[in-house]
């Protein structure tokens, strides 16, 4: 084992450089024939700033072994007590099921008076460890379903081949958030679009494009309740069984007079008349992934001219991060369509290197006819210069929607809206790790490419090293037309 130890031990050193490594948090590095590698973090009592602690996050950290010698003590009462900015690191280190090990160097006697025992002199420092273990905010039910699918790569939906399943549909319609979002949207559009004088007299006509199995019709008939508006609902699904589900829903709650059913793509519906309102569930993890902007194009033909959509507009996102559990995943496939996949994952152990930037937004309904669902985008990440060096294994996508003016919600982590849980991030993946050094420039290159029969993504860096344009022409993921 001594000679692979030695080999990890030079790799880590090549990989992150010079001011890779911070003095004041050490660490230790096993790797035997039969096992991968194993991280142990030995944090000292200084610790380096907070951006070069969070590069640990992305990587296989088993354990980390506080020094007893780190814990300090009050004046009065001889009680143990940890620093904050050691209590933060080690209740992060919890969340990612990172294992705290007390290393006993020299355990002074207030310590012994504290822990009651000289025959359990650690039992203090314990103490204190655990009680940030019992401080960390309780875990949802939420969080509880999603344990299992923590840095799991999951194909992302290609919604013109794959009709969703029915347990598909029931994750997402336990979203609460969601769909109280869009009733609230839908609410404000009838107040401003309807006076009051005229409630009573004005039908407006709604068309809900992608209905499912009818959460968004219902969201849209209680916000006609709430706001003592008048509705027509047109109700278009593609999905032959969800129509059927749709259809019962409808009956059950005798919304046969207000709701139409209307089993067809929205690309080939003739309209009986043109909508004021047009309300779509087309959003993916990217916000345009799932062929939203080409959906409403198509049904933009039969909405009115001053007529409102919802979403009005939608911004995706992409940040670099350190991941190489995801990495190693996508590699272990051994062929080129698994390492340029774009995938739906949920994000944990994994390293943020920056703030994330804007990619492509698309608003709706269009301007003009004539523009184009093709995009492209040059992004610089600048890497803070406390970071220190750190491998890119990838991005992440989030997206931003603007529902109906100031109703909003989203993935992006500086202003996610909470308990929104239908879209996971996805995972764009770089076939080759990029090395970057602090305060150096990553420069990404983004397309969105269409043609005839299908819409894919490219991507490629060029800083600080060059990569092979990933993806080209669609070759490993795509949607179809």
């Amino acid at each position: 084992m001594g000679w692979s130890c030695i080999w990890a031990l030079r790799t880590w050193r090549l990989i992150h450089g010079k001011h890779g490594i911070p003095s004041v948090c050490s660490v230790i590095i096993i790797v035997s024939w039969w096992s991968p590698l194993i991280l142990i973090l030995v944090i000292r009592r200084v610790l380096p700033p907070e951006n070069s602690l969070k590069r640990w996050f992305g990587e296989p950290v088993t354990a980390a072994i506080l020094d007893t010698e780190i814990f300090l003590t009050k004046a009065r009462g001889n009680t143990l007590y940890l620093p904050k900015r050691h209590q933060k690191l080690i209740a992060d280190l919890f969340h990612l099921d990172t294992r705290i090990v007390i290393s006993e160097i020299k355990v002074p006697t207030s310590a012994q008076s504290a822990a009651g025992s000289k025959s359990q002199p650690l039992l203090a420092y314990w103490s204190q460890v655990s009680n940030i273990y019992k401080q960390r905010d309780p875990v949802s039910e939420q969080e509880r379903s999603e344990f299992y699918t923590r840095d799991i790569l999951q194909p992302s939906l290609r919604p013109s081949r794959n009709y969703s399943h029915a347990i598909s549909y029931d994750d997402h319609e336990k979203d609460l958030v969601k769909y109280l979002h869009y009733e609230i949207a839908i609410s404000r559009a009838l107040l401003e679009r309807v006076p009051d004088e005229r409630a009573s007299v004005i039908a407006t006509v709604l068309v809900v494009v992608g209905a499912g199995r009818g959460r968004l019709v219902h969201a849209s008939l209680k916000a006609a309740e709430r706001t003592g508006r008048k509705l027509r609902v047109y109700a278009v699904e593609k999905n032959p069984q969800t129509v059927i589900a749709l259809d019962e829903l409808i009956r059950a709650n005798n919304w046969d007079n207000t709701v139409s059913v209307v089993s067809s793509d929205v690309r080939d519906w003739s309209a009986p008349e043109r909508a004021d309102i047009l309300v779509s569930d087309f959003l993916g993890s990217f916000g345009d992934n799932e062929l939203s902007p080409e959906s409403l194009d198509a049904a933009q033909r039969f909405l009115e001219k001053d007529g409102i959509s919802i979403p009005s507009s939608y911004t995706s996102f992409l940040q670099p991060l350190t991941a190489p559990k995801l990495y190693q995943e996508a590699k272990a496939r051994k062929d080129i369509l698994h390492s340029e996949s774009a995938c739906l994952v949920n994000l944990h152990n994994v390293a943020r290197l920056t703030p994330s930037q804007q990619v492509f937004t698309f608003s709706h309904p269009k301007c003009s006819d004539n523009q184009s669902n093709q995009r492209y985008q040059k992004l610089e990440f600048r890497i803070p210069t406390d970071t220190g060096s750190a491998m890119v294994h990838g991005f992440a996508g989030y997206f931003n929607a603007t529902l109906y003016k100031s109703v909003l919600f989203g993935t992006e982590p500086s202003t996610m809206t909470p308990n929104l849980n239908t879209w996971l991030p996805m995972f764009f993946p770089l076939r080759t790790p990029i090395c970057v050094h602090r305060g150096s420039i990553l420069e990404v290159h983004f397309w969105r490419c269409v043609d005839s029969r299908k819409v894919w993504y490219e991507w490629c860096v060029t800083s600080p090293s060059s990569s092979p344009i990933h993806n080209c022409n669609g070759r490993s993921c795509w949607m179809d037309l």
